[in-house]
């Protein structure tokens, strides 16, 4: 299977930006009132010097677009020397059109005349947006520093409608198409985006408009804005990397487009952490662009909005409000370095044999489903990544909606209550043809319908459940354990593995079943079924009776916890190819191959302290720093630190 690693093409170039959005300490979002070329200079020459090549930057909309019919020349000539600043630093930007909304507060256009005249759908008002978006373009589109074309920020923020949370996509799509249609007929050849932060419903499970599906076709780049907080410190480190997978659901390039942290947050050190973690995370995930936010921070600007009644919002910064670097940009300049070292717009990720099922329950709305359906799918999906990445098995997302890939040798469906009739008869064909199925039981959070929503799991996994109707079997200990009556991959007979539950009153359930032709491998510590394995044609399906994935997911500071054994477990049996694999689950390892055919090995620790790891090469071959130096067997990696090593065959 192969996993997307689509890079932003500008004519027939690859290219992979990496750069801060841009907002001059001068006056944050009216800079262009107070604009200071030296300053402007001085700003972008710091990012320059530790490896930053792009800006976003922002037209704030009242500014640029005083009246209906008018844009405001001073502040375009404004932005020329801006873009010139950049050209005398080898730096290029990607202006972002439609500025409503930024850091907690939305501005109109004195024009606009209030809430009531919807940004999507009236007619005057869209034609006023795209008419502006063309006259920006045609008078900047030839400068050489345009790297390409956000048209807003965060428009599901700034255009959300008085008592609706949502505008119907129709709306949102008509409106896109007609946004990117102006950029190109004000002559804008370079890439284009929506600046949206890919919030769709394909990506996050909640409907806001913007089909990341739909809209993916009008543009050449999908731009994930990530700042979730958690209470697991390996979710969060990956919540970038899951969320720019997801997102790779419109088949195009993702450039992680807004990422970072408030230092008023964060203590000095977890800055940088958070910062490596999300950006070697997110580039072994598929993205192959990143702009931070942001370039400063702005301390004197503390009684202008919105920075007056979002302090926080003043120090989001990569260098501090006189310009010295702070951990984030640190971090972003060792970045550059390796991927300059790899020569990264080379690269691809390598194909996988495992396959996480997103089921369509995510992204569809289908009759008498519901909302924590939806959540349901999302954060299981993501507690199973989780568990791949300790595993050390690489796994592309297979998407329903989409039609399942056909070719893995394994197919995970992590604590999965809803999938299609005509997918799960695929699956037990797949299973026939020589694959193995893997699904763990979940009943749901709601009572309605509680339960499996599959036909004839019995047939599927040769087990009779024993559920009773209306009922579900809920899970009284505080731990399940899980003991091992034969082999199962790397895992020995007699071996326990522990799993703490969690759960409501609906999902906190087990799933009672008696064998009928599959194996007990697993029995919990009352003896009841826990993992059973059923040979189908020349595969085989294997039944999880706890929902493990759920019952982690529902927990902080979960992670590592031993569904990663299981995970490894079945990569074993399946037959999965992995070129390297680690006895901890607190180091992720994942490959990328030049097109040369060189390969780079990338370890990523979760370790709060120093920490040795040991690989191992099922395939054979050595590892060599990249930068040069003996081949190595074993190596340190500091606190949550990063390395990135050749394997030569």
């Amino acid at each position: 299977m192969r996993r997307n690693s689509a890079k932003v093409m500008v004519g027939d170039r690859p290219v992979a930006w990496l750069g801060a959005n841009f907002w001059s300490r001068t006056g944050g979002p009216l800079m262009w009132r107070s604009y200071d070329p030296a300053v402007v200079r001085a700003e972008l020459r710091v990012l320059a010097e530790h490896g930053l090549r792009q800006t976003r930057s922002f037209f704030y909309w009242p500014d640029f677009h005083p009246e209906p019919s008018t844009v405001d020349e001073e502040k375009v000539a404004h932005y020329r020397d801006f873009l010139d600043a950049h050209a005398e630093l080898g730096m290029s930007s990607i202006p972002t059109f439609i500025v409503g909304h930024m850091s907690g507060e939305n501005w109109d256009p004195a024009w606009r005349g209030g809430i009531e005249r919807d940004l999507y759908a009236d007619v005057w008002l869209v034609s006023r947006q795209a008419w502006f978006v063309e006259q920006m373009v045609r008078r900047l589109h030839d400068h050489p520093a345009v790297a390409g074309w956000l048209i807003s920020n965060e428009m599901p923020i700034y255009g959300r409608r008085r008592g609706q949370p949502t505008a119907p996509q129709s709306d949102v799509t008509s409106w896109a198409t007609l946004m990117v249609q102006a950029v190109r007929a004000g002559g804008g050849h370079q890439p284009v985006s929506l600046g949206d932060g890919a919030w769709g419903i394909e990506v996050t499970g909640e409907d806001n408009g913007f089909s990341v599906r739909e809209t993916g076709e009008l543009v050449d780049f999908v731009g994930p804005h990530v700042y979730k907080m958690e209470s697991d410190q390996v979710r969060q480190h990956l919540n970038a990397a899951f969320l720019c997978e997801l997102a790779a659901v419109a088949n195009k390039p993702v450039v992680l487009e807004e990422f970072g942290l408030s230092t008023d947050f964060v203590s000095e050190p977890n800055q940088g952490h958070y910062y490596r973690q999300s950006l070697h995370n997110s580039l072994l995930a598929g993205a192959t662009g990143w702009i931070a936010w942001n370039n400063t921070d702005y301390d004197h600007l503390n009684t202008q909005d919105p920075y007056r009644h979002h302090p926080f919002e003043m120090h989001f910064g990569i260098t501090t409000n006189t310009g010295e670097p702070k951990e984030p940009l640190r971090e972003l300049d060792a970045f550059a370095k390796v991927l300059a070292e790899v020569d990264f717009v080379n690269t691809h990720r390598v194909d996988t044999d495992a396959a996480l099922v997103v089921s369509s329950y995510l992204e569809r709305d289908y009759p008498i489903s519901t909302a924590p359906d939806r959540a349901l799918v999302f954060h299981t999906l993501r507690q199973g990544y989780v568990a791949a990445r300790e595993a050390h098995l690489p796994v592309a997302l297979s998407r329903e909606e989409d039609g399942l890939a056909t070719d893995a040798k394994l197919y995970l469906l992590p604590s999965t209550r809803q999938i299609l009739a005509p997918t799960w008869l695929q699956l037990h064909e797949f299973a026939n043809d020589g694959a193995v199925v893997y699904l763990s039981y979940c009943s749901g959070e709601h009572a309605f319908h509680r339960g499996p929503w599959f036909q004839k799991l019995n047939d599927m996994f040769g087990v009779e459940h024993q559920l009773a109707y209306g009922l579900n079997n809920p899970i009284d200990d505080d731990v399940v354990e899980f003991t091992f009556t034969e082999d199962f991959g790397g895992i020995k007979t007699g071996e326990t593995l522990r799993f703490a539950v969690a759960g409501n009153e609906n999902s906190r359930a087990y799933l009672p079943v008696r064998a009928n032709g599959a194996t007990v491998v697993a029995t919990d510590q009352h003896g009841n079924p826990a993992l059973l394995r059923y040979r189908v044609g020349a595969g085989e399906t294997i039944l999880c009776t706890y929902p493990l994935e759920h019952m982690a997911s529902k927990q902080g500071r979960v992670n590592p916890e031993d569904t990663h054994r299981i995970y490894d477990a079945l990569a074993t049996v399946a037959g999965v190819s992995r070129a390297v694999t680690i006895d901890d689950p607190s180091v992720f390892t994942d490959v990328l191959e030049h097109t040369d055919g060189r390969r780079f090995v990338w370890f990523v620790s979760q370790h709060a302290a120093e920490h040795k790891v040991t690989p191992v090469l099922p395939g054979g071959g050595t590892l060599r720093p990249i930068g040069g130096g003996e081949p190595v067997s074993q190596f340190t990696l500091p606190a949550y630190g990063v390395g990135v090593y050749a394997l030569e065959v």
